[in-house]
């Protein structure tokens, strides 16, 4: 495994001690964690803003807007079935003549 050396500011030194200790463990593996998390929070961060400019751009071009609207009306209708079906309705649309127990009770 490489190695790394750095230096730290006494403050942040004394914080180090105080977590690894806390954690009780060693102040390599405390550093090892913060590197992972630090890096797992940029790649998030990064993958966030791509995300966000996609959907910028998707939602000002006409076309893919108005494809993506009629997809959604799509599985508006898929997803009121499965709750009219959750919720005990008939295919019609009518419910039954006694609701049933909600199992929530």
């Amino acid at each position: 495994m490489p190695a790394l050396s750095l230096r730290l500011p006494e403050d942040l030194d004394h914080r180090l001690d105080d977590e690894a200790r806390l954690e009780r463990l060693p102040r390599s593996e405390v550093v090892r964690i913060a590197i992972v998390d630090y890096l797992a929070r940029r790649e998030r961060e990064r993958f966030m803003a791509e995300l966000v400019a996609e959907a910028h751009t998707a939602y000002t071009d006409e076309s893919i807007r108005r494809a993506a609207l009629e997809m959604a009306e799509e599985s508006m209708a898929t997803s009121n079935e499965a709750l009219d079906i959750a919720e005990g309705c008939k295919p019609d649309g009518s419910r039954p003549a006694k609701q049933a127990e909600k199992w929530w009770k």
